[in-house]
């Protein structure tokens, strides 16, 4: 299982999104691996545009796994936060709150957006 961050859905949804976004969140959806959290799912609700977007995210809202953000996820994003202010590199919130989540949950995030690079640099210890 893998959480899909806001920037793959977005290319998933799409018709011209990036190809190979695409078809990694689309084999995701096939195998039933596919997930969200409560953020990516506000993200996507907050920038959705037509009625064909409402209808399929409403879909994905009846069928895809959402993972929990309780107090462990903020406790470990504060953690990260801090830990990437003190390596000079700002990450927007909910980033670090989608990547707090990913981790206590155990799954890797699927993604284009080159934040979560770096939060996996900077996570990369082995600290969960």
């Amino acid at each position: 299982m893998k959480l899909v961050d806001t920037s793959a859905w977005i290319h998933q949804m799409r018709p011209k999104g990036e190809p190979a976004v695409r078809a990694r969140v689309e084999a995701l959806l096939r195998v039933g691996d596919a997930a969200w959290c409560p953020m990516v799912r506000l993200e996507i609700w907050a920038g959705v545009g037509t009625d064909r977007e409402r209808h399929v995210l409403a879909e994905y809202a009846a069928v895809l796994p959402e993972l929990s953000i309780d107090r462990e996820v903020w406790s470990r994003a504060c953690e990260i936060t801090s830990r990437a202010r003190r390596a000079g590199k700002t990450i927007p919130a909910s980033d670090v709150l989608i990547f707090a989540c990913a981790q206590r949950h155990g799954v890797a995030v699927e993604h284009a957006d080159t934040h979560f690079d770096v939060l996996e640099r900077l996570c990369a210890n082995g600290e969960r």
